[in-house]
């Protein structure tokens, strides 16, 4: 696994985030150094006008290795297909997840996987959230001016995983317990006594 490079004392680690799909792939990029996020890219991989399936398939391969190559993650998060009524579609989502977390693993980069709804709830606080909803809080949390958000949305759900991941990788282990006050925030700098 690799570990994040250092600036200065603070670590700085990249988080690649992909919103797989068979017409339109999202994906984005986060940047972290200490424990503040910011953007660093997002948008689309279009494959609406590639006819053929396993066609498609190469592009996502080809251009997630591009993205790694380009950007040097340190892990990679991804959405979770959801079940739905149509398995042939399920099946298609499948593989286009696949090969894009096939990607990552040839370059040795960490993957994990999110479901939809914990996504959502990580970036909103709402599992339901919509996503126009989960592309405000985005500009809210990395500064994001609305004007430059791009026009599909799975752009930003790209970007929400890569966010996601980061807030999980940052949230104290369950169970661990302190002292009080001064132990946690020791083992939690940025965040503050209620």
């Amino acid at each position: 696994m690799k570990e994040g490079k250092s600036i200065g004392l603070e670590r700085e680690k990249i988080i690649l985030g992909i919103d797989p799909g068979t017409s339109i792939m999202g994906y984005g990029l986060v940047k972290v150094v200490g424990k503040q996020p910011e953007m660093l890219a997002m948008g689309v991989i279009r494959l609406n006008k590639i006819s053929d399936h396993a066609l498609k398939l190469q592009r996502i391969f080809d251009r997630c290795v591009q993205l790694i190559d380009e950007y040097h993650p340190d892990e990679m998060a991804a959405e979770a297909p959801f079940y739905g009524q149509n398995v042939q579609s399920m099946l298609k989502l499948g593989r286009a997840q696949g090969v894009a977390l096939a990607a990552a693993l040839s370059r040795q980069i960490p993957v994990t996987e999110y479901a939809p709804r914990k996504i959502k709830q990580s970036i909103t606080g709402n599992g339901n959230a919509s996503k126009e909803q989960v592309a405000k809080m985005l500009c809210s949390v990395l500064k994001i001016a609305p004007h430059d958000l791009p026009k599909e949305l799975d752009a930003t759900d790209g970007l929400a995983a890569a966010l996601c991941h980061h807030f999980q990788s940052s949230t104290p282990a369950l169970g661990k317990s302190y002292s009080g006050w001064k132990a946690f925030l020791r083992d939690n700098p940025g965040r503050s006594q209620p």
